[in-house]
């Protein structure tokens, strides 16, 4: 047996006083530091404000989500991207092609609106 399974699951027991008797629709998110936690049954269908170290990211749990730890589903890291020059001009030439996309849809909505003679 591995020392976690003698040890037992860690579960905040001021976090389970916080959610203890109420309605998860009508609570609003509860907020915690702790991201060691092991997410139990109790827990279902409360928003959970998770610290990343920056902002309170709010996590709804989810029957999937049992077992896991708060930590899991709040990232301390923010992703950019992969990819360098190439991916760049990619981009913007998408971007290019949404613009004129965007400027023919309002010249036409705009020839739509104009009176008929």
């Amino acid at each position: 047996m591995t020392r976690s399974l003698k040890k037992g699951v860690y579960a905040d027991e001021r976090l389970l006083k916080k959610i203890a008797g109420k309605n998860p629709l009508n609570t609003p998110p509860v907020k915690t530091w702790k991201r060691a936690v092991v997410i139990s049954p109790e827990m279902l269908g409360f928003t959970f404000g998770v610290y990343n170290g920056k902002v309170h990211v709010e996590v709804l749990v989810t029957e999937d989500m049992v077992g896991h730890r708060f930590g899991e589903f709040s990232p301390t890291k923010k992703f950019t991207k992969h990819g360098g020059k190439m991916q760049k001009e990619l981009e913007m030439k998408k971007k290019e092609a949404e613009i004129a996309a965007a400027k023919g849809a309002t010249a036409a909505a705009a020839d739509a609106k104009a009176p008929k003679k």
